[in-house]
């Protein structure tokens, strides 16, 4: 029989699955699911920090009408997992297909996921999604592959 440790990480990358399954699909009600209703978010857009669960879904739902069909890629998650507590990170690239019919590879940018146990379920109540900054233009770096 498995370590507890190991069943809370197998079900927190089911979790991660579930994410990149919801944005495929664009379920804003099975995103809304994996989410803290107090969840704080730090999204690559404005503004510094989205604070609830549906502030969070707001963000999809700008994301999900830029595109027509949606994409999105986990590379290299790392987890670690205690008790009640557990964080990753990795690389995620959201893409897809334009309304206009236009394919886009999309960009790869940092992103970090802080969950806690609530009531049995491994809930984020943290996610942090980044892109390098150049500091001597002040603009984000886009074009960066893992």
């Amino acid at each position: 029989m498995p370590a507890q440790h190991e069943v809370d990480e197998a079900t927190i990358r089911r979790q991660v699955d579930k994410i990149v399954e919801g944005i495929r699909a664009k379920d804003l009600e099975g995103l809304s699911r994996l989410y803290a209703p107090d969840v704080v978010s730090f999204d690559v857009e404005p503004p510094l920090q989205h604070v609830g669960v549906e502030a969070k879904l707001k963000n999809w739902t700008n994301a999900f009408t830029f595109f027509r069909e949606v994409d999105y890629e986990v590379r290299d998650l790392t987890l670690t997992v205690d008790e009640k507590v557990a964080f990753g990170h990795c690389f995620g690239r959201l893409s897809g297909t334009l309304p206009n019919g236009t394919a886009t590879s999309g960009m790869w940018v940092r992103a970090t996921f802080c969950f806690r146990k609530i009531d049995g379920d491994w809930l984020i109540v943290h996610d942090q999604a980044s892109v390098p900054l150049d500091i001597a233009s002040g603009k984000g770096v886009t074009d960066l592959e893992p």
